[in-house]
């Protein structure tokens, strides 16, 4: 199976903030842009691997900046790392400064955690990811540890099996 890059993944999605899609505060439910993020990463994870795939888990989102009613928001998914048959996503999402173009502010980002399954929900397995810009390889890098510490949370990995979690707290003890 042939390694892929994570711009083959691409995926960006633009969508208004309307009223319907707001809170009391006139601000968009995070459970919208939550839908927004599942989608967005689904596509990202189906250009991928060019299968069937189910969401696994969300992994981390933040909430940094409120979206107001009017803003125009664009998601970008692309795949950070692949696994035998998951893939991890990151969502970097900007709201668009709509006085001055082509201006974006980055307001929120995820982590999604999809799986590739072929007709009867099996998981299959996924192409390869080789990162090339300097935040693709920095995602590349810790997808393993956030993979372990997802499983350790998840009591699929025991603590003392995660050896790049060990890694990281070992190098600290290390340097004192």
């Amino acid at each position: 199976m042939k390694a892929k890059t994570p711009k083959e993944s691409l995926t960006i999605l633009t969508e208004i903030v309307l009223p319907n899609d707001t809170n009391n505060l006139k601000n968009l439910f995070g459970g919208q842009l939550l839908s927004w993020m599942d989608r967005s990463a689904a596509i990202a994870a189906h250009r991928h691997c060019k299968r069937i795939v189910v969401t696994a888990s969300v992994n981390n989102v933040s909430f940094n900046h409120p979206i107001p009613q009017g803003s125009i928001v664009t998601l970008e998914a692309k795949v950070s790392r692949a696994f035998t048959s998951s893939m991890e996503i990151f969502v970097d999402v900007f709201i668009e400064d709509q006085t001055i173009a082509g201006k974006k502010t980055k307001a929120n980002e995820a982590i999604y955690t999809f799986v590739a399954v072929d007709q009867l929900g099996n998981p299959i397995n996924v192409p390869a990811i080789v990162p090339e810009t300097p935040i693709e390889k920095a995602r590349y890098e810790g997808a393993l540890r956030r993979r372990q510490l997802s499983l350790i949370l998840g009591g699929k990995m025991k603590p003392d099996e995660a050896t790049e979690l060990k890694a990281l707290f070992l190098k600290e003890e290390q340097k004192a």
